[in-house]
């Protein structure tokens, strides 16, 4: 009966050590943190500038196109203005959460534009980059109508998506997280894309870019 006993204590030891031993190794199979924070894009990054001044660029296009919707009854122009509104503003608020999920501030008081390596002069009037639209443009569309609205929106969209081409080129070839890279590719494609339909409809309204 001694030995029995004994037997079922040692048992019963053996169990406790196995369970302490388990979640030490656990542990250590587990990714150190310093390795979860260096994936995290770094403050002054092409993937963290890009996501912040996209954002704006974005913020700008949404809200030409509510503009140009309440100002023409054209169903083209009015479709375009859609797809502009529903699209960009998918994608800025993806670009938004990454930002949140990277831990980075939304706004900057950096220069915009400064992580595609060089710095940029604004147009002033509202314009925060090049080929922005200013306060003065924005209050013209506002206060036009008709084949008059279509045309100063097709133009200022045209420079507005010429500018964010570029900017998303830059991104796609230089930025270090495939979700940038992947989503600045895709915004070339369709901006680009859009910049031939807008000629087209431009043309049709006897105007040029």
């Amino acid at each position: 009966m001694v030995l029995a006993g004994a037997a079922v204590l040692l048992l019963a030891l053996g169990l406790v050590a196995l369970m302490l031993v388990r979640p030490s190794s656990a542990r250590q199979e587990a990714p150190p943190q310093g390795a979860a924070r260096s994936a995290v894009p770094a403050e002054t990054s092409v993937d963290v500038g890009f996501a912040r001044d996209m954002s704006i660029h974005h913020q700008q296009a949404v809200e030409m196109s509510f503009i140009v919707r309440d100002r023409t009854s054209d169903e083209d122009v009015r479709r375009l203005a859609y797809d502009i509104i529903n699209t960009q503003a998918n994608q800025r608020g993806m670009m938004l959460g990454w930002l949140d999920m990277w831990g980075r501030a939304k706004s900057s008081g950096r220069p915009p534009m400064e992580w595609m390596g060089h710095t940029v002069a604004s147009r002033g009037d509202g314009s925060l980059m090049p080929d922005m639209a200013t306060d003065t443009e924005l209050d013209a569309l506002r206060a036009a109508k008709g084949k008059d609205a279509e045309v100063r929106f097709l133009r200022l969209m045209t420079v507005h998506h010429r500018a964010g081409a570029e900017m998303a080129q830059a991104a796609a070839d230089a930025a270090g997280t495939d979700e940038i890279r992947n989503l600045a590719a895709g915004m070339v494609l369709g901006q680009q894309s859009e910049i031939r339909l807008m000629a087209d409809m431009l043309k049709e309204r006897g105007a040029t870019a």
